[in-house]
């Protein structure tokens, strides 16, 4: 007897995450491209931007932690539509801001509103996907923040010399309604979605874990926090979300002050460096899930890519030495497809490890941590690039900082591996 296919509708979900996720880079990397046009508007230092970054992050750790728990208890479509309403009216907002406190604090609106992207988007990956597929969906909408990175390098400079840098921030901001239009209309969680065939449903749960009413209690924050499982994914976070942040924000800016990058042009170094971490997300992800596949148990095959995406980040350290800017692409490019191999998978341990009732509470922890990591990351950033600017010698600056990007992501995966011996899935039984 023939086995009937389940159908694909759980990628049309798929792309409905990916598109979201895009969105959100756009509208939080839109700042980096600015940088050089609002620092003459407004007579920024060094300092000043990395405080407005610093912003930023404070609030999007707070927004992660608030939606985690949020998200829990609501459910992943409400839970969703609140987080891009929020970001997409503060996006738009940037364009009024007339002052460098005008900035910070519709950045901080970002941030909040943006904290809900991943929790969400994670949660409704583990609704929608079986275990064997989840780090491939991860990886899929977890590009989005490489394509993101992709389309502001060719957008943002077309928009900033043809409209101005306000109305650069309207039109961002403004395509993330559009999206709330597709996602009202076509998600739902499995138990309830029109377009859900049987067949597909019985492969989404084939791993027979719960089936998500959106009625499940939320596990408490204090029982969360006294697991090993909530820890691997906090480190795993704190140590390397920071690293992210500054490719994010400095990247720009390093190639036009080191190899005398135009910003008001496309630039095609910044559209190679983040079309690599699509691969890197997409190809992480592919990784583990084809380990699975071949019979490895599913934490065992994530922290085999955590580790390997670890060891291909060193090179990093060596961009120090690229004497063009090509050599210097060809490095980071390398680097920041790992980081994104790696985020794919330390995202998709949060469902191998933990019921689903739990996992955008899970995610909202870690990312609120990975976020404080990244407040603070930046002051580091500014004084040391301001003191090196001062001295006449800005990329010594910036060669320091790539050495701690090249160790962050072994070191954490070290604390990960002494974190999880013997370690199993959390019981779906914990109050």
């Amino acid at each position: 007897m023939e086995k009937t296919k389940p159908g694909n509708y759980r990628w049309v979900i798929c792309a409905l995450l990916f598109f979201a996720t895009t969105i959100n880079y756009v509208d939080r990397q839109i700042l980096g491209y600015l940088k050089p046009t609002l620092e003459v508007e407004f007579n920024w230092t060094e300092t000043d931007y990395a405080n407005i970054v610093m912003v930023f992050a404070a609030c999007y750790a707070l927004g992660y932690i608030v939606f985690g728990n949020f998200i829990d208890r609501i459910g992943s479509k409400l839970g969703y539509t609140i987080s891009i309403t929020v970001w997409s009216i503060a996006a738009v907002a940037h364009a009024f801001a007339k002052s460098t406190f005008g900035f910070g604090a519709v950045r901080a609106i970002l941030g909040l509103g943006e904290g809900g992207n991943f929790p969400a988007a994670v949660k409704a990956t583990a609704e929608w996907f079986p275990k064997k597929e989840r780090a491939l969906a991860t990886g899929i909408f977890n590009s989005g923040t490489s394509i993101g990175a992709v389309i502001a390098p060719i957008l943002i400079p077309w928009l900033l010399g043809s409209y101005g840098w306000q109305t650069a921030f309207i039109i961002t901001g403004a395509i993330g309604f559009v999206w709330l239009v597709f996602w009202i209309i076509f998600y739902e969680i499995p138990s309830r979605s029109k377009q859900l065939k049987p067949a597909e449903f019985e492969y989404i749960h084939s791993d027979n874990e719960a089936i998500t009413t959106g009625k499940e209690k939320p596990i408490k924050w204090i029982t969360l926090l006294r697991l090993k499982q909530t820890w691997v994914f906090i480190v795993g976070k704190f140590l390397t979300d920071p690293i992210w942040w500054f490719y994010l924000f400095w990247l720009p800016s390093y190639f036009a002050t080191t190899f005398a990058l135009d910003l008001k042009k496309p630039s095609l170094q910044l559209v190679v460096i983040y079309t690599a971490t699509t691969f890197g997300s997409i190809g992480g992800g592919y990784l583990s899930s084809w380990l699975i596949k071949k019979g490895w148990k599913p934490f065992k095959a994530r922290k085999t890519a955590l580790l390997i995406a670890a060891l291909v980040v060193l090179p990093i350290i060596f961009a120090q030495y690229a004497t063009n800017v090509w050599m210097a692409v060809a490095i980071i490019s390398v680097s920041t497809a790992a980081h994104q191999a790696w985020s794919s998978n330390i995202f998709t341990s949060v469902s191998d490890l933990f019921p689903k009732r739990a996992i955008s509470s899970v995610v909202g922890i870690g990312g609120m941590v990975g976020s404080l990591g990244s407040t603070f990351f930046p002051l580091l950033v500014g004084a040391l690039l301001d003191f090196y600017k001062n001295q006449g010698d800005i990329g010594a600056g910036y060669n320091i900082l790539f050495i701690i990007c090249g160790l962050a992501y072994i070191v954490a995966w070290g604390i990960i591996h002494l974190l999880t011996k013997n370690m199993k899935p959390v019981e779906d039984s914990l109050n």
